[in-house]
């Protein structure tokens, strides 16, 4: 079952080949499953394009540049989070300046969450379908 919309398909499509230099950087360092760890860039799911996601882990890494602080972006950020949270999805919100002041200490943290985190339960990864219903049950 698609667990993503077909919008959010083909903007993923779009945004990987025009990823911003913190996204490039921290994707130098995460591609190729370090520790064992694999993830995913610009990953759909459900009306979403998640920037970096851990999908043994149901873990999402959102680079937030300056633009995350302006006009309704904090708004709309908490309600995707919280979108997320109830897929049964962490997110990770990481600055996009920190990434530049150092792109490596920044990926190792990242590796080394998704390596230590318990896997999810099985309900945290029922299946859903784009708008959210959850038809596990």
């Amino acid at each position: 079952m698609e667990d993503h919309s077909s919008t959010a398909l083909q903007r993923a499509r779009t945004l990987r080949s025009t990823m911003s230099l913190p996204e490039v950087l921290l994707w130098n360092r995460l591609r190729g499953n370090p520790m064992g760890v694999k993830f995913r860039k610009q990953h759909p799911l459900g009306d979403y394009v998640i920037d970096f996601f851990c999908a043994s882990r149901r873990i999402a890494v959102e680079i937030d540049g300056m633009a995350h602080d302006r006009g309704d972006r904090p708004l709309r950020d908490s309600g995707r989070d919280g979108w997320l949270r109830r897929q049964g999805v962490e997110v990770l919100r990481i600055p996009a300046a920190e990434v530049l002041r150092d792109v490596a200490a920044v990926a190792d943290a990242i590796i080394r969450y998704c390596a230590d985190a318990p896997p999810p339960s099985a309900a945290c990864a029922a299946a859903t379908s784009p708008g959210g219903e959850d038809f596990s049950e």
